[in-house]
């Protein structure tokens, strides 16, 4: 509560002003002033200038009423008055107005109190009514958070000695709230390493900041024959000034938490662990390289040596020697291996090494029934199955555990892999053995992704050359040249070119793009050439060949689409009758250079339904170029078709070339770098009968 002072102890304060409180204004605001027997103030505190607003000059001498009862109260305040001035002491909340305006709502006791000439006046004492409402309940939080809080809590003064501990604090210690009090820690729980953790409070309170989550672990009265670790934090307790009374101490046991955390470190590092595999294993449709990625995941974060091996009959299924005859035993070959040095004579282990799978192993029983099985002492000799490799038996007295694991994709077991760990780390236990077999089971569905791959691409590659002849024939009245160019090395595609010799000396010319890629893409090509080489023979014309065509599609599924461009040439008339499906426009270079694409109808690709293919005929004479193309020559990521075929028909400005040379000059200009797509060209030149004898 304010205390007076005065005028000559504050010269700079106006007369009859009341100054400061101590702590508990520093806690709760709490406004003091006088009035005389006339009602007029005589006395104002500097608390109540702060809550109110009026300095003691503006207020001292004026009718408290007037100035600081709002209108709708002045009846009430009389009638407070006069209660008071009978002797009469008034508690109550009531609305006080503020310098600006707005109302404050205080709680206030009026007393009597005699004024300076020795009349009844009154003393009013008034603190605001939210700072009351505040602290009320920052107490009753207080002593909830004290009395029921599961964390340990505690006070404690300048000299560290306790204050105050709650019963979460005290449970924890063993020791009672009573015990505590005035007591220093050293003296509670010795063993905690409690000289540490004074020093770490001193600390606290020189610097006046806050230490959070500072781990203490050791042994208490509550729990004597055990360590438990908890998570101390301290931070310093201030009054209003600044001035430090002691500290605040709360404490959490985590010795549970701890583990708890420990394993989710480790599911985290395992988690991490099936991420990084996801984006190392699998990176190409290589066999050999998948498997390096499996053992190099592996090895040393799970294990200290990963093999993988594959069923022979599964790398080669069409190779009766996969399997041994009679006895059901089949050969595995290494894929890729890694060993600890100094137990790694890679000389021994060299990818492509082969051996049948011993009768009565871990590996027969592993690949026979396709469940993942740890190994003990009598086992691991098996691991060793290469004659060969004697320098690993060393190795084997080396080794703590170890567990195979079968390479299972699509319901069918591939091979195994061995994962092994030294004796000097430790077993692996149910989670290691849980996450081997999940990357084991990852790499499977790769290396299965890989072998198809490899079988798919080995069957479109013998198909397309056993569909593709780039022997063109010797025809009447053209010279002829063409290309093909795969978008990968490692794929095939549906594009194709073909000359086809007709009778009446004539010569059909077809060019042909089926969407997609693989083996599938590739014996449609094969269907459709050989529907061409069939009707073309039949001398079925252009329009009709395209109608034909458009059925032979339709009927190999609903997503099958090509596009595709038929001509015949006819030496004797030097002309070209052409019709076109939804492919791009054959270019026509005359023999004094001018270059123009056929603008003729374009029709619809294969496949859609569409029966109305139409021809168009141009005339090529001798020395004139007739080109055609699929759209992987003149289309690219960085090109669109018009950019493309303004550079073909640049290309094809230098026509007076030999046709190899003018191919690879096209070639070149439209493709600097590897295609992106496949690519098939077709040229075609008309030259002059050779003169016949004079009989």
């Amino acid at each position: 509560m304010d205390t007076y002072q005065s005028t000559s102890e504050v010269p700079d304060q106006p007369e009859a002003a009341v100054g400061y409180a101590g702590v508990l204004r520093e806690l709760l605001p709490i406004a003091l002033w006088r009035e005389d027997a006339d009602g007029r103030v005589v006395e104002w505190s500097l608390a109540a200038q702060d809550l109110l607003g009026y300095r003691p000059e503006d207020i001292i001498g004026r009718l408290g009423a007037a100035v600081l009862v709002p209108d709708p109260n002045r009846e009430l305040a009389g009638e407070l008055t006069r209660r008071v001035q009978a002797g009469e002491t008034v508690v109550g909340t009531l609305p006080v107005r503020h310098r600006d305006g707005h109302q404050v709502a205080m709680e206030m006791w009026i007393v009597p109190a005699v004024d300076p000439r020795g009349r009844r006046g009154a003393m009013l004492i008034a603190v605001e009514t939210s700072e009351v409402l505040h602290m009320r309940d920052s107490l009753a939080a207080l002593q909830s958070l004290f009395t029921q809080s599961p964390i340990g809590l505690a006070t404690l003064g300048p000299d560290l000695r306790f204050l105050r501990v709650n019963d979460a604090l005290a449970r924890m210690n063993g020791v009672s709230a009573a015990g505590h009090l005035g007591k220093r820690l050293t003296e509670v729980v010795p063993g905690v390493n409690a000289d540490a953790l004074e020093a770490m409070m001193r600390q606290v309170l020189d610097r006046g900041t806050a230490v959070v989550d500072v781990r203490r672990t050791g042994r208490t009265p509550a729990d004597p024959d055990h360590d438990r670790t908890w998570s101390c934090s301290y931070a310093p307790l201030l009054d209003g000034a600044g001035r430090r009374l002691g500290l605040i101490a709360s404490l959490i046991d985590i010795t549970e938490g701890q583990r708890a955390q420990a394993e989710a470190d480790r599911a985290q590092r395992r988690f991490a662990l099936l991420a990084e595999a996801g984006t190392r294993i699998g990176t190409t449709l290589d066999l050999r390289q998948t498997a390096e990625e499996i053992v190099h995941v592996l090895v040393p974060q799970l294990a200290d040596s990963a093999d993988v091996q594959l069923l022979e009959a599964v790398l080669d299924p069409d190779d009766s020697a996969g399997a041994a005859s009679g006895s059901g035993r089949g050969v595995l070959r290494r894929l890729a291996a890694v060993f600890p040095d100094p137990y790694a004579p890679t000389a021994r282990l060299v990818p492509g090494q082969t051996f049948q799978i011993p009768l009565g192993t871990v590996y027969e029983r592993v690949i026979a029934d396709g469940h993942p099985m740890n190994l003990y002492a009598a086992d691991i000799p098996a691991l060793i199955t290469d004659p060969r490799a004697e320098a690993l038996r060393g190795y084997l007295a080396t080794l703590g555990s170890a567990r195979m694991v079968p390479l299972v994709a699509r319901g069918r077991v591939l091979g195994a892999v061995a994962v092994t760990r030294l004796r000097e780390r430790e077993p692996f236990d149910g989670q290691d053995c849980v996450l081997i077999d999940e990357l084991v089971a990852r790499a499977a569905l790769n290396i299965d992704n890989a072998r198809l791959y490899t079988t798919q691409r080995a069957a479109a590659l013998t198909l397309r050359r056993s569909l593709t002849n780039n022997a063109l024939p010797q025809v009447t009245g053209l010279e002829l040249t063409g290309r093909y160019l795969p978008a990968s090395d490692h794929d095939v595609g549906g594009d194709w070119f073909d000359v086809i010799r007709l009778p009446s000396g004539r010569t059909g010319l077809v060019i042909g793009d089926v969407m997609g890629h693989g083996v599938h893409a590739a014996a449609v090509m094969g269907q459709l050439r050989t529907a061409v080489r069939t009707l073309a023979r039949l001398d079925v014309p252009p329009a009709r060949m395209l109608s034909s065509l458009d059925a032979v599609v339709a009927d190999l599924g609903e997503d099958e689409m090509a596009t595709c461009v038929y001509a015949v040439h006819d030496p004797e008339s030097g002309g070209c009758v052409i019709a076109r499906a939804g492919h791009p426009p054959p270019a026509v270079v005359t023999a004094d250079g001018e270059v123009t694409y056929l603008d003729g109808p374009p029709g619809t690709p294969l496949g859609t339904g569409g029966h109305d293919f139409r021809t168009e005929e141009v005339r090529l004479p001798p020395g004139s170029l007739l080109v055609l193309y699929t759209d992987g020559l003149i289309e690219a990521r960085h090109r669109d078709l018009d950019e493309g075929m303004e550079q073909l028909a640049a290309a094809l400005a230098e026509a007076g070339q030999p046709l190899e040379a003018l191919c690879d000059w096209i070639l070149e200009r439209l493709l600097p770098g590897a295609p992106q797509d496949d690519v098939a060209v077709l040229l075609a030149r008309p030259v002059a009968p050779a003169p016949t004898a004079d009989p």
